[in-house]
């Protein structure tokens, strides 16, 4: 019994040290990374690459613990895929793809994402909704990309005289502050990302998933044919 209950508790403890520091897994509960993530994969996320960071809070509890961040050895860079905590909510995980970093100037005309003012090239991304929206035809709720008029360039600013109206389809220029990035759900017009609540900061990235391991369609049954997709 001895024996057992030594074996469970270094299992135990080896599981923490690979979640928190080597390898943690991640579950899809959305589609605003559709086509390239389905609702129901299942993936393995490297939390080496940018530096995984010491628990928060002790294990089933809520005792707050003192962090740090461990170095790691690459940066989030444009274009990849990246896990981070949900900016206004930091016990959720979101995924999402990192298209613009610290310094850049990001900027949307109806649907097309611009970078430094550079067309990009997103073959990754899936639009489904035919119709654009302009600033004069915005949601009613279209205040909550007021955020973005502080990040606004000098120019922009001088431009819209205070009369900035983004909408989903069409934002910016703004630009990217220091240790913070611009992440947008590859299903653009179905994803709640930065163009709604703002940057996530370098300090929340906690990874980079690399493989599909598992999968289930709607109905519960296995998508074999997604099991061990490299993601990109």
């Amino acid at each position: 019994m001895k024996e057992w209950v030594k074996s469970l508790g270094l299992a135990f403890v080896l599981f923490l040290v690979i979640r928190t520091f080597l390898i943690q897994a991640f579950k899809i509960p959305t589609g605003s990374m559709e086509s390239t993530l389905l609702v129901g994969d299942f993936l393995l996320v490297n939390k080496l690459a940018y530096g995984a960071t010491t628990p928060r809070k002790l294990p089933f509890l809520s005792v707050e613990l003192p962090n740090f961040r461990l170095p790691g050895y690459d940066a989030p860079e444009r274009g990849e895929i990246v896990v981070f905590e949900y900016p206004l909510d930091h016990s959720l995980d979101y995924v999402k793809r990192c298209v613009a970093t610290s310094g850049d100037t990001v900027e949307m005309r109806d649907k097309v994402l611009y970078i430094n003012n550079v067309y990009q090239d997103e073959p990754y991304a899936q639009h489904t909704e035919p119709n654009v929206l302009r600033a004069d035809n915005r949601w009613p709720n279209s205040g909550q990309f007021d955020w973005q008029y502080q990040y606004l360039t000098e120019k922009a600013k001088e431009e819209f005289k205070g009369h900035y109206q983004p909408t989903r389809d069409n934002f910016g220029p703004i630009v990217v502050p220091e240790g913070e990035y611009f992440c947008l759900g590859d299903n653009r017009d179905h994803s709640q990302d930065s163009r709604y609540w703002g940057f996530v900061n370098r300090e929340r990235i906690k990874g980079r998933p690399i493989i599909l391991y598992f999968s289930l369609n709607h109905h519960w049954l296995p998508r074999f044919s997604r099991i061990g997709y490299i993601i990109q």
